[in-house]
């Protein structure tokens, strides 16, 4: 099981594992695949000189799947990671859980972060859309993709988090607020929280049985929980495929063979060139989002494909106003079952579509979510603190037992 694709031996008490599509100035950062081979960035992305200006040391890459399109890094051109019980592991989560690092810094693209901190136990926070720096992510899906932060508790999380986020002039997407507070209340009391039926329909007994337990603590510490139908879910899911797949297909368009990265043998023009680089370095998962993305941008489908995506997304937006007028927070299950096989995912595209049902809302949406107690709790944008409350009201009520 390779968890780092390069370590850092100088580490002191403030370490963090960052993901190998964060570049990070003098270390490898091929997003697992095998295109960027041993690619070696000239500088720091943002949140890196954010954490070297605070005091805090870089333990390694971790490693993770190719571009981040999978389920849990299966795709990784450095191989997959599992547990001691043979089940699929995310390495930044298995890092954070090991105590190999205190934190890690991860890509949500697809909800991958999220689906490993469930499956390890560990806290990942997914903060709103353009609150920390995308300036030196190896870019996919440019309107979604977020750095967030996993460490094993919500309260460590969010001291991280505090460092790294903040207006970058150097990202075109950064908002301008310069710092975010992020704190948790002492208790749950007045918080309105909703469960979306038909998430609890598609996850296994054991996942409910985790949403309802994190939903009783809430009610004993003085929150009010009510179930509610989210029929759009489906939509949701198949528009942010269409937007991944499109913006994805642009992004990998500058993997060539001739500027940088992995360069194709024998090729006789410069039309075989781009074939045979392309062929031989990307894997299934890339090759499907570049086809399909190519698909759904093309004259004839770029209207009813891409530009109703896009649309959905602005009705979704106005569904969202009207439910976190209601409720404050949304617990869901963050994937369907609590540990995945390697034979779960022999067809990584089908699984990785499957489980993005409970994964796309918070992509698609840009809102913040938190990962907690093998639960995701979503709220509107900038409502990191009352996530956080509930998040800190479960760890204390579960760890005082």
């Amino acid at each position: 099981m390779k968890l780092y694709i390069t370590e850092n031996t100088k580490r002191n008490d403030k370490t963090v594992a960052v993901d190998d599509t964060i570049l990070v100035e003098g270390m490898p950062s091929t997003a697992g695949s095998k295109m960027l081979g041993e690619f070696k960035p000239l500088f720091d992305a943002e949140v890196i000189s954010r954490l070297y200006n605070t005091g805090f040391s870089i333990t390694g890459k971790s490693n993770v799947g190719e571009f981040g399109l999978d389920l849990l890094g299966e795709t990784s051109n450095y191989g997959v990671c599992l547990n001691a019980d043979g089940t699929l592991a995310g390495a930044a989560a298995a890092i954070v859980a090991n105590g190999d690092a205190e934190y890690a810094l991860s890509v949500d693209l697809n909800g991958t972060p999220r689906r490993a901190a469930t499956l390890q136990n560990v806290c990942f926070i997914k903060p709103t859309y353009g609150t920390v720096s995308r300036h030196g992510v190896i870019p996919c899906a440019c309107s979604a993709e977020q750095i967030g932060v996993m460490a094993k508790t919500s309260v460590k999380a969010a001291e991280l988090l505090s460092i790294i986020a903040g207006h970058d002039k150097k990202d075109g997407t950064s908002l301008p607020q310069m710092k975010y507070d992020y704190t948790a209340a002492d208790n749950a009391t007045g918080i309105r929280i909703g469960i979306p039926t038909e998430y609890i329909e598609k996850a296994e007994q054991t996942v409910s049985e985790k949403v309802y337990r994190f939903a009783d603590v809430m009610k004993a510490d003085g929150a009010t929980v009510e179930e509610f139908s989210l029929s759009e879910l489906s939509f949701v899911q198949a528009a942010w495929q269409i937007l991944l797949c499109a913006e994805t297909c642009n992004n990998l368009s500058r993997y060539d063979g001739v500027k940088f990265g992995y360069r194709g043998n024998n090729s006789k023009d410069i039309g075989e060139l781009y074939t045979s680089s392309r062929t031989e370095a990307f894997g299934l998962n890339a090759k499907f989002a570049i086809l399909y993305g190519s698909y759904v941008l093309s004259k004839g489908h770029y209207e009813s494909c891409y530009d109703k995506a896009l649309r959905i997304r602005r009705v979704l937006r106005n569904k969202l106003d009207g439910i976190f007028s209601q409720f404050d927070l949304i617990i869901a299950p963050a994937c369907s079952k609590l540990a995945y096989s390697p034979s779960d995912v022999v067809n990584s595209l089908e699984a990785c579509y499957n489980e993005s049902y409970f994964t796309a809302l918070s992509n698609i949406s840009g809102i913040p979510t938190v990962v907690c107690g093998g639960v995701q709790l979503m709220g509107d944008s900038f409502s990191e603190n009352k996530l956080l409350t509930a998040a800190t009201v479960y760890e204390r009520t579960e760890v005082g037992k």
